[in-house]
């Protein structure tokens, strides 16, 4: 999946900078540093809350490739039950996939949590599915059957870093502007 859009402009004011924080950050991090934190929410996901992947039926064994087209790199997510796996890879590298979900971190993070409507993100076109569509929709299912909040499960596998990281989160979530869809 390539597109113009992955291309930001020079922040122009500071409230610009200040959302473009995450993509700095991670586009100086090496992929080595992000995996194993990758690794350890696949797996939490699939000892808690089993139910999630099991409830994707034929598609559990799919390669779902989730494009934070604001982060410098694509998630490869294989929530097999007994190997769950959630990889990084640089989008120079364009991993296989058989379904693929696009869209603005903060965004496809909200759709996970639950607090934003991933069908009105693709009919405004902010959301773009490609390959498998039955896989992404048995994902969205999945995630709206998800009792309580996907995104706070995973914070709190992190044990005593739960609480800064949820702060972070939520205050970069804070400096995102526009519109919310619900």
């Amino acid at each position: 999946m390539r597109s113009s859009s992955r291309v930001r402009p020079a922040a122009s004011s500071p409230r610009a900078l200040l959302q473009d924080i995450p993509g700095l950050l991670l586009a100086l991090a090496p992929l080595a540093v992000v995996q194993p934190i990758l690794g350890h929410i696949a797996s939490h996901v699939a000892r808690e809350r089993p139910e999630l992947y099991a409830r994707l039926g034929v598609h559990v064994r799919k390669r779902f490739l989730i494009d934070p087209i604001d982060l410098p790199f694509v998630l490869i997510l294989q929530p097999e039950i007994s190997r769950p796996d959630l990889r990084a890879y640089r989008r120079s590298e364009n991993p296989a996939h058989d379904a693929a979900i696009a869209g603005k971190f903060f965004d496809l993070l909200d759709i996970i949590d639950g607090s934003l409507d991933g069908d009105a993100l693709f009919f405004s076109r902010d959301l773009r599915v490609t390959g498998d569509t039955e896989a992404i929709v048995a994902l969205r299912n999945a995630l709206d059957d998800f009792e309580g909040s996907a995104f706070e499960s995973v914070v709190r596998s992190f044990g005593p870093l739960a609480r800064p990281a949820a702060l972070v989160v939520s205050g970069l979530r804070a400096l995102q502007s526009g519109p919310r869809h619900v």
